[in-house]
């Protein structure tokens, strides 16, 4: 187990860092339009939206993702795929190929890896993955959906690590591993569903004390497991925008 700095001490070096959002992924467009049309909004601080069709991919081009993902790359947003890694089960042949689907259908910038281990085991064939969607595309942004904080070394393989996915109930009293400090801000992403409206100002603190640049902060909750949070507008959608950038005081 990492060794872990209780956040009521030192912050981690943030000045010059800036904090943007980070969007796991939408509902299909047809059925999301107002979240879609958001996110081209301008001076929207985003660093990457996710393009998850249906799992992935899906079996075939959909012109109206199509039609999503090239209104934000157009205004130089960068958009990711969705691989789920399956927390290390998932068959490589069949990840390349869902990179490909990606790749020829939508033109996106670098993939979001869902459900990556954190374990040292599994970071030679993780090292694999990633190694084989860079050569698929050379300037492919990657994020490891780890989700928590995993072996050091998957810092080496990825562009960003999702350090922290989960509710605002434990988020509000996590700790950040010690090694993260030896990274800059920009390296790290937290998803935090079911964040008050009035605890907002808190959780982006918290976001900063811990050295996390890229968020993504929603009232909505899971219900249970039967829906996904990060699906839809947090309700406080004009607010996140309009705070993300500033600083907080500690």
């Amino acid at each position: 187990m990492p060794h872990l700095i209780d956040r009521t001490g030192p912050a981690h070096a943030l000045a010059g860092s800036t904090m943007g959002l980070g969007v796991p992924g939408y509902a299909h467009p047809l059925l999301a339009p107002v979240e879609w049309a958001e996110l081209n909004r301008p001076d929207t601080p985003l660093h990457w939206v996710v393009l998850n069709v249906a799992n992935g991919p899906g079996d075939r081009p959909d012109p109206h993702c199509l039609e999503a993902a090239g209104r934000l790359s157009n205004a130089g947003v960068r958009v990711l795929g969705h691989l789920d890694l399956c927390h290390g089960t998932r068959d490589f042949g069949e990840l390349v190929s869902d990179a490909h689907r990606y790749l020829d259908w939508y033109r996106i910038d670098g993939f979001l890896l869902h459900r990556a281990p954190g374990e040292r085991a599994a970071l030679p064939e993780t090292r694999r993955v990633a190694g084989t969607l860079r050569a698929l595309l050379p300037e492919a942004h990657l994020v490891f959906g780890h989700g928590t904080h995993p072996y050091p070394g998957y810092a080496e393989e990825a562009d960003q690590l999702v350090t922290f996915s989960g509710q605002w109930s434990d988020y509000r009293w996590s700790q950040v591993a010690e090694w993260t400090a030896e990274y800059p801000p920009e390296r790290f992403c937290h998803l935090v569903h079911g964040v008050p409206g009035g605890h907002l100002e808190e959780a982006l603190r918290v976001a900063r004390w811990q050295g996390a640049g890229t968020i993504w902060f929603t009232d909505r909750t899971d219900r249970h497991g039967t829906v996904d949070p990060f699906g839809a507008l947090p309700g406080y959608w004009d607010e996140i925008v309009s705070r993300i950038g500033r600083s907080v005081s500690e």
